[in-house]
């Protein structure tokens, strides 16, 4: 049983909404793979299911926005493998991708989450974690990052009306099917 078929699993007891919106919530699966289980697996209306994603999808970053600095604080204070361990982190992050960053300014986040690829180190759950190691205040980084989502949503249906247009064109209908 693979990674998918256990969350499917485990959100198949819940309606429709409620586990499109469980589901974009995980991390580095999200809204990309959220948002197309909430149209063809649960039927939900495209706009029902890119609104439960992108909600879904917020949670995670109100989460770490808000509980990711005063936990390192704790964590800091009471254990020095911690306090080594987050030094070490905002060094090496900082100076890699410090410049990066200051040359495409809010930018760089919006679009680090804005592209909806179903692997880690995308979306919001890493935008929110980059928006805390480079010290962007909370203020400025939820509308970058809200914003994101939203692009991300709306490339998803983008490719989910395609994909559904596309298979119309080369699919024949099954009425015209022969009988068998």
């Amino acid at each position: 049983m693979n990674l998918f078929d256990v969350i499917f699993h485990w959100v198949s007891s819940f309606p429709g909404t409620v586990a499109t919106f469980l589901i974009a919530g995980i991390p580095s699966v999200e809204l990309s793979v959220a948002l197309p289980v909430g149209v063809l697996a649960f039927h939900l209306p495209l706009w029902q299911a890119y609104l439960c994603a992108v909600a879904g999808s917020s949670i995670p970053v109100i989460l770490v926005l808000t509980l990711a600095e005063p936990l390192t604080r704790w964590l800091c204070r009471h254990s020095k493998l911690a306090q080594r361990f987050f030094q070490w982190l905002f060094h090496q992050t900082r100076e890699k991708f410090y410049a990066k960053y200051q040359r495409h300014g809010d930018l760089a986040l919006l679009l680090f989450t804005a592209f909806p690829l179903p692997i880690p180190f995308s979306g919001a759950w890493s935008g929110s974690l980059a928006a805390w190691i480079f010290g962007i205040p909370p203020r400025r980084a939820v509308p970058l990052l809200a914003l994101g989502l939203m692009i991300a949503g709306g490339i998803m249906v983008a490719l989910l009306v395609s994909g559904s247009t596309l298979l119309q064109l080369f699919l024949p209908d099954p009425g015209k099917l022969p009988a068998v």
